[in-house]
């Protein structure tokens, strides 16, 4: 909780009633420390462990006194919530709590396994809403009802409420729908700034008193994220507009525009600097609320451009002019009334805001048409009528740009019906009032209470035990404080206040409040829940609600019901050039201004037509009850008043709720609905008997024979005795009756099983798998064994053929080099065939080359000698070449070492490691030049060549 909207408020108006109220709670219970009984003085000897008890439920003996003690306890150690079985109890700080609503806070107890084990909080209710959405539990839209007097703290603990579904239902990992998740969680909480600057207003028991009452629906897909959202309001109380309490404010828009405003803008709504407006008192008094630019950036997010929000300001700053125009007694009955001083100025500013002509709108305000027949005749009206008319104009102004404002929020956030399948709703409503001064408002707003209340008691208590004696159950009864009496008053047929104010507001006269409260005691004095006080001269009647007496004035009680708003007025605002404002009462068609007789709807009738709503959602949804408490009346920080807290207690019925809820058995569900969720607890027990098959559509006493067999296999398995199983479940006629501990112990049993299937699932998935796995494997190897010998084949085959190809290349080249030697050598034949020419003696002596192995000359006719020597390493001869050519031919072939008288001579061959081919030649060798292969050979091939013999004689270099 924070002080953000419920903390800081002024001193409480001790009404009469109130005191009275509280003066008789003291009455009936005298001094606590001196009325301590025994067993509680026994509990309270350690009043220092007294802030551990997180429920109670738990307190022994439970009495106002045990449980004011704990809280006091808890307020006092900073533990401002606590369980009280079925509801939780919010004691509110009245100032800023680090920590205590921090994301890290939302997500644990969102992950929680057991949100129930942690420290109380608003985030358990919270989630476990949340999860009874998830598990599809009937009835599956769920209701969070705040409750509490004014000041509790109940519009912080909506927010708060709203924030953790906005962070915990819009989070979606899908990325598609991102921007839609975050846009609607904007817009949620966008909405919060908006609706809290418009229908709410500073009183003196609260600085954030909501003046209306809303019901927010978070729609949730089948998925349970957050899609949308609308918003339902009740009575907003826009009498505030023009009349305010002594020491209260207006609501915070008008104060945000005055403290926010540019220069720039307030020269548009023409409220310069200094100017006081009758509307709007206590404009001195600072607080959190009066953030302009904080609503301006929620507009923004809603989508109201910056036009439209220049025609609402307009429309604010025309009302607030408004209030500044007075009127003055006119002399002459049949004139209008005149303006005040300076009055003329504020006319002409509202009219130039509104848009309308400065002249109707002062003949609006100061005279009315009444028709005679068929003709319409112009009446002046008084000055309280004049007055009466302004103030009617403001107001149907107000209340409807706020109308407008509440549909334009729900059409920016509310999902299609066709995406949205469940919802959560948050309700909060204003808490019970009691003033010195109570109206009509008061009396609706204590009547919502009422409802709220009887809705309570009727869930949780009186229906609770009614339903332990249709199921026959052993059970002592509780008694609690019943508020039905206290609405038959107020709504009861065929006689109620609500009747009787209808049926004298739709009397075509002027109400009288004198002959009102008589008719009020002729027909109500046998109800004793009304009552009057002969001394009183002011005509009032006095309600005794359950949550204290308070008395109602008659004065303009009627007259508010009628709620009456003059066609002329209607027709002027309907003519303005304002284009909202024109489609404010244009597109308005319930506001019929030829209403009426017995078709106006009447306040109180509209009033409780929209609560009866109100009420049928609560009944179709599982609600859930936080129950706020206003720790001291001053609104002080950590302050705690037992005077205070102890009324407030005993007027909700939590000392009873307690009593219930400890006694009884909170948790009621039918037999099919239980054998659907827990059946699977018999059916995998190890004392299940074999082949039960449970019929879900057999009667009741079968479906209670098979739940009676899974309680007896939980005991057997939990190893619980019969005498604590009695006090923990207990079987009906229709239903089992359990206490939260057996329903944690049954979903935990739940849980385990459906861990185990999920276990054996994953188990054999898991089998599944591997065997899918090791029979692909075998098969990937199979198939890369196959591949890998037809490759190694493939390849085999591939070198089989090249070498083949090299083999066939080598032989053919061999043979042909073979082929080729045997052509240039030298054959006897060839000799004998060929016809050579003679030789001159001296040529063949010179050109004769001397072998040292063979003893007859032989010839050398054409070069390279080098071949033909190729067997002899080393000789020495003489030689004598002729001519040129023969002479090179001779030193390309021989190494010729130059000595004395002689040429040594060293083949080429033999130097370069590589000897001759060809045959060793045994007779005269014939050398052809043009036909040798050696026609390209290096003739002078470098010693120092890396590459050397035969080959690179042939291959490596050319001519």
């Amino acid at each position: 909780m924070s002080s953000a909207d419920d903390s800081r408020a002024g001193h409480r108006n001790g009404g009469a009633s109130v005191k009275g109220f509280i003066q008789k709670v003291r009455f009936s219970h005298p001094p606590l420390n001196d009325s301590l009984e025994e067993e509680i003085q026994t509990f309270l000897i350690d009043e220092d462990q007294l802030h551990t008890f997180d429920d109670l439920t738990k307190v022994n003996p439970v009495t106002p006194t045990t449980v004011l003690k704990c809280l006091k306890a808890r307020y006092s150690m900073r533990v401002f919530y606590t369980h009280a079985g079925c509801t939780l109890v919010a004691l509110n700080p009245f100032q800023p709590i680090p920590d205590l609503y921090s994301l890290d806070v939302m997500n644990e107890y969102h992950c929680a396994p057991q949100p129930q084990e942690f420290k109380p909080h608003i985030f358990i209710v919270a989630e476990e809403a949340y999860r009874n959405v998830q598990g599809q539990l009937e009835p599956v839209n769920q209701s969070l009802v705040v409750s509490g007097e004014s000041g509790a703290g109940k519009t912080w603990t909506s927010r708060c409420l709203m924030k953790y579904y906005a962070t915990v239902a819009a989070s979606s990992s899908v990325m598609k729908s991102q921007d839609t998740v975050e846009r609607i969680e904007r817009r949620v909480l966008d909405s919060n700034p908006i609706m809290e600057a418009f229908g709410n207003a500073c009183t003196l028991r609260n600085n954030n008193s909501s003046r209306f009452g809303k019901y927010i629906q978070l729609q949730l897909d089948r998925c349970q994220l957050l899609v949308g959202a609308s918003v339902q309001t009740y009575l907003l109380e826009k009498t505030r507009v023009a009349c305010q309490p002594a020491n209260e404010r207006n609501f915070h828009i008008f104060y945000q525009m005055m403290k926010g405003a540019t220069d720039e803008q307030r020269k548009e709504w023409k409220m310069p600097h200094g100017q006081h407006y009758a509307w709007l008192p206590n404009t001195e008094k600072i607080i959190e609320e009066d953030c302009f630019y904080e609503t301006l950036d929620a507009m923004v997010n809603l989508g109201i451009n910056t036009e439209r929000q220049r025609e609402i300001f307009r429309i604010l700053a025309g009302i607030l002019q408004l209030g500044n125009v007075d009127f003055s007694t006119s002399t002459d009955e049949s004139k209008p009334c005149n303006l005040k001083e300076q009055s003329e100025d504020f006319l002409q500013r509202a009219a130039e805001l509104l848009c309308v002509p400065s002249e109707e709108l002062q003949t609006c305000l100061c005279v009315r048409t009444l028709k005679a027949g068929k003709q319409n005749v112009l009446k002046p009206c008084s000055q309280t009528e004049c007055s009466m008319r302004r103030d009617c104009l403001a107001k149907v102004i107000y209340a409807q740009l706020f109308e407008w404002l509440v549909t334009f929020i729900n059409n920016s956030m509310c999902a299609d019906s066709s995406t949205w399948y469940n919802f959560i709703g948050v309700l909060d409503v204003y808490g019970f009032e009691c003033f010195q001064i109570n109206n009509l408002e008061q009396l609706c707003i204590n009547y919502a209470n009422e409802k709220l209340q009887q809705h309570f008691v009727a869930h949780y208590l009186r229906a609770q035990q009614d339903e332990y004696v249709s199921e026959g159950l052993q059970w002592s009864f509780v008694k609690y404080q019943d508020n039905q009496s206290c609405l038959d008053l107020i709504e009861g047929s065929p006689v109620s206040v609500f009747s009787l104010l209808n049926e004298e507001s739709r009397l075509n006269r002027a109400s009288d409040a004198k002959t009102f409260r008589v008719r009020l005691e002729k027909e109500l004095s046998g109800n004793t829940n009304i009552s009057w006080d002969k001394f009183r001269q002011v005509p009032h009647f006095t309600v005794a609600h359950y949550a204290g007496k308070v008395v109602y004035q008659i004065e303009g009680m009627v007259e508010k019901n009628k709620d009456p708003v003059p066609p002329e007025l209607i027709n002027l605002l309907q003519k303005s050039n304002n284009p909202l404002l024109h489609q404010l009462f244009n597109d308005k068609t319930t506001q019929n201004p030829a209403a009426k007789g017995l078709s106006k709807i009447t306040v109180v009738s509209k009033f409780k037509n929209s609560l009866e709503s109100l009420m049928r959602i609560l009944h179709s949804t599982t609600p859930h009850y936080t129950r706020c408490i206003k720790p001291n009346p001053d609104c002080k920080p950590l302050t705690f008043t037992k005077e205070e807290v102890i009324v407030q207690l005993e007027a909700c019925g939590i000392v009873e709720t307690i009593h219930i809820s400890a006694a009884g058995f909170p948790i009621r569900i039918p037999f099919k609905s239980f054998m659907q969720r827990y059946g699977l607890i018999t059916k995998y027990s190890r004392f299940k008997s074999e082949g039960v098959c449970v019929d879900l559509e057999a009667d009741s006493n079968i479906l209670r024979q098979e739940v009676e067999k899974l309680l007896q296999a939980l005991d057997s398995s939990n190893c619980l005795e019969s005498q604590k199983h009695n006090s923990f479940v207990h079987c009906g006629r229709t239903k089992v009756f359990l206490t939260q501990s057996m329903l944690d112990m049954l979903e935990d049993h739940r849980k385990k099983i459906l861990s185990q299937c999920a276990f054996s699932i994953q188990c054999c998935w898991l089998r599944y798998q591997r065997r899918r796995r090791h029979a692909r494997r075998q098969s990937a190897t199979l198939i890369q064994a196959a591949v890998r010998a037809w490759l190694v084949r493939k390849q085999v085959q591939r070198w089989n053929r090249a070498a083949a190809v090299i083999q066939n290349t080598w032989r053919k080249w061999k043979a042909l080099l073979k082929s080729v030697a045997e052509a240039e050598l030298d054959d006897a034949k060839d000799f004998v065939q060929e016809d050579l020419p003679a030789l001159n003696p001296v040529i063949r002596e010179r050109g004769s080359v001397q072998l040292s192995n063979i003893p007859e000359p032989v010839t050398v006719r054409g070069w390279p000698m080098g071949l033909a020597l190729a067997s002899a390493p080393s000789i020495t001869m003489s030689l004598t070449a002729t001519g040129f050519q023969k002479m090179m031919s001779v030193m390309a072939s021989l190494n010729l070492p130059s000595r004395r008288g002689e040429y040594k001579v060293t083949t080429n061959q033999y130097t370069q490691e590589l000897a001759s081919i060809r045959a060793q030649p045994k007779r005269s060798i014939k050398l052809h030049c043009q036909r040798s292969p050696l026609l390209y050979a290096d003739r002078q091939p470098d010693l120092k060549c890396d590459v050397t013999g035969f080959n690179e004689i042939l291959l490596e270099k050319t001519l």
